[in-house]
């Protein structure tokens, strides 16, 4: 057994010997911390890295008092020691901690689900005996405060508070990865305890709710306290951060090496670049190639612009895929949360309007009230796959609007009022709402969601299964090769060389519209929206007063501007040049010629998808409600439904129209039928 005094001085000489540059650097730049590798200490004195893993404290404590024996400038006494590289035996998973590892160093890994306010904590506190005047010290290691039993002079209690030292504490919920779970397992989750350089701000990166972290830190027990007052004879886990880091995440965070790099550049240079991209996003599934171009425009995502009014343009692109079951949808958005180093997946049922935003959850640690974030949340600077969106409940579907189009989240629950940051792109999947498309029916019709959340879509691609012989050979071909030899499947372009591609494109590449660009999709614009001006309206007498087809909005115009800048992004170009605005265009039109066509008039119609009623029905609408109101000056206020349907067929409307319209009316509340045969207007 090594004496502490020969500790220290060791310690000092391990410091002197490695670490000298760095602890005079941190002193010097006003750092409150330095980092030392486990593995030095090991190859420097071998009893000292055993003591240091089973008796951290102590040991922590002796190389802190050895940095403050070496001659440093400025304020060497808070000097802290943080840990990095623990020995992989050292790695327990949170489900697997036991009363064996308390005191003893461990390291673990999990997902930052909630964080606490910073508050700060007594550490020590100095008592003045009234009796003698003798200056008393405590050091405050329990949860409740301590004062000093008794005085030298044998004066027992009511001493006086002189001073106590405060630090900045924190506490964080940690829960086990996703990925290291197996079968029907929950993510156990364990109580994280960060002081002074450990907590927000300073951290702030690194800690907040769904970033991956590492944590190294000393296992302690809370003792758990009964109703009756007293304490129990279970206790509680409790980590001691020692260390905090960060595990890369999101594109941003990827580390892009130089050979990396030297590779992607060389890659980018590839004439067949677009189409080994878009066969490595989902090599699995057959065909979908303008699904899958879609989705590696989405991957790349657009520029984000803040403008000086501080009014935000969100970059993401989010797609919304409708189609039949077993058209492989799930598989498409269970690989793309892969390839997303911040991906999450989630589905239909198994999905609330907390879980999918943010809860607010009392904090048992440190009291009141903390944030508990979902998994828009957890995926901010990813992607979030939702699958089955159609079974979602109503309500939770709500808590998507704010976050898919003003990308921030406001929270006014239990006294917080806070705004988390959701800048997610949203992938999403749902089924028609008879099961399978009618293909005789009107598509946008059969899409079973409100048409206010279909709006924040920038594409949506209907997926059909209808059979053809000479298709289903070719699907059947694939799916059968893949059952024969799963690892004969294989991508243009590895996952992980896929990865770090998006992460550069992403990183570096801001692309700016060219001129060239610029008109070719305000020509675009200007033209489908002369589409629905231009058009002929049979059921208005006066041509201001039609309700004219929007073919498509300033949100579209928004959509293409953001899918020119991911194509560009795929070039690692700097600027968007015609070629990409014309790809982006070419995607828009396929998708609204499948969802937005409207057959009646033979036009392009985005009032089928934004508001679920195409403007040639509105019109007819219009033309019923007016019918009524003529009515209304010559027969009176009760008008018979007969007279109506006479007027109607007269304007060139059919009789089931006309039917369906006074029903739709009537449900509406702008019409009531006073006695059958008649209605009025309300």
């Amino acid at each position: 057994m090594v004496s502490a005094e020969e500790q220290v001085r060791k310690f000092q000489e391990f410091i002197e010997d490695n670490y000298k540059v760095k602890l005079l650097e941190a002193s010097s730049t006003g750092k409150s911390f330095f980092t030392v590798e486990f593995s030095d200490l090991s190859k420097f004195d071998p009893s000292l890295a055993e003591e240091l893993l089973n008796k951290p404290e102590d040991t922590i404590r002796a190389m802190e008092i050895a940095c403050r024996q070496i001659d440093l400038p400025g304020e060497a006494s808070k000097i802290r020691v943080r840990l990095i590289n623990l020995p992989e035996a050292r790695k327990v998973s949170i489900r697997h901690i036991r009363s064996e590892h308390l005191g003893k160093l461990l390291y673990i890994d999990g997902l930052v689900r909630q964080k606490s306010d910073v508050r700060p904590q007594a550490v020590s506190s100095k008592f003045e005996c009234p009796g003698c005047g003798q200056v008393l010290s405590v050091l405050q290691l329990e949860q409740s405060f301590r004062e000093p039993s008794k005085c030298s002079c044998g004066r027992k209690g009511n001493f006086l508070l002189l001073q106590k030292e405060l630090v900045d504490v924190q506490s964080m919920v940690l829960e086990e990865v996703p990925e290291t779970l197996t079968g029907g397992e929950q993510p156990k989750r364990i109580n994280i305890f960060l002081k002074e350089d450990l907590v927000s701000p300073i951290t702030e990166k690194r800690t907040n709710p769904g970033s991956k972290v590492k944590v190294v830190g000393v296992l302690k027990e809370v003792p758990i306290v009964l109703k009756t007052g007293g304490k129990s004879t279970r206790v509680d886990f409790l980590i001691e951060a020692n260390n905090i880091e960060g595990v890369e995440e999101a594109f941003f965070d990827i580390q892009i090496s130089r050979e990396d790099e030297k590779a992607i550049i060389e890659l980018s240079q590839d004439p067949k670049l677009y189409e080994k991209m878009i066969n490595s996003i989902a090599p699995s599934i057959y065909g979908y190639e303008k699904v899958k171009e879609a989705l590696l425009l989405q991957l790349m995502g657009g520029v984000m612009k803040t403008r000086k009014d501080e009014v935000a343009t969100r970059g993401d692109i989010h797609i919304l895929l409708v189609g039949d079951p077993g058209a492989g949808k799930s598989q498409i958005l269970k690989r793309i949360s892969r390839i997303s180093p911040k991906g999450r997946y989630i589905s239909g049922k198994g999905v609330s309007g907390a879980g999918i935003t943010a809860a607010v959850v009392r904090d048992e640690f440190l009291g009141g009230w903390s944030l508990e974030a979902g998994a828009l949340v957890l995926a901010n600077n990813g992607i979030c796959a939702i699958d089955e969106m159609d079974k979602m409940g109503e309500g939770d579907r709500e808590a998507l609007h704010e976050s898919m189009e003003q990308q921030t989240l406001s929270i006014s629950k239990a006294n917080i009022h806070a705004t988390l940051l959701t800048r997610t792109t949203v992938l999403a999947a749902a089924n028609p709402n008879l099961g399978r498309f009618d293909p005789y029916g009107v598509l946008a019709e059969q899409i079973d969601l409100p048409p206010t959340l279909i709006n924040r879509f920038d594409l949506i691609f209907p997926i059909k299964d209808i059979p053809n012989p000479a298709k289903d050979e070719r699907i059947a071909k694939h799916i059968l090769f893949l059952h024969q030899s799963p690892e004969g499947m294989e991508a243009d372009l590895p996952t992980e060389v896929l990865k770090k591609y998006v992460a550069y494109a992403r990183q570096r590449i801001n692309p700016v519209l060219t001129d060239g660009a610029l008109n070719e999709i305000k020509e675009f614009y200007v033209k489908m929206r002369g589409l629905g001006s231009s058009e002929e309206h049979a059921f208005s007498g006066r041509e201001e007063r039609a309700i004219k087809a929007i073919p498509i909005s300033a949100r579209q115009l928004e959509a293409l501007v953001r899918m020119s800048e991911a194509s560009a992004r795929v070039r690692l170009a700097d600027r968007v040049v015609k070629k990409d605005a014309r790809r982006a265009i070419e995607l828009l039109t396929f998708c609204l010629l499948e969802v937005g066509f409207d057959r009646e008039t033979g036009r392009i119609d985005i009032d089928r998808i934004s508001t679920g009623i195409p403007a040639s029905k509105r019109d007819k609408i219009y033309a019923i409600k007016e019918i009524i109101s003529e009515l209304e000056g010559t027969i009176g206020k009760t008008i018979p439904i007969d007279d109506v349907l006479k007027a109607a067929v007269e304007k060139g409307i059919g009789e089931s129209d006309v039917e369906e319209i006074i029903e739709k009316l009537k449900r509406e509340g702008d019409l009531f039928e006073p006695r059958y045969g008649f209605v009025s207007r309300m």
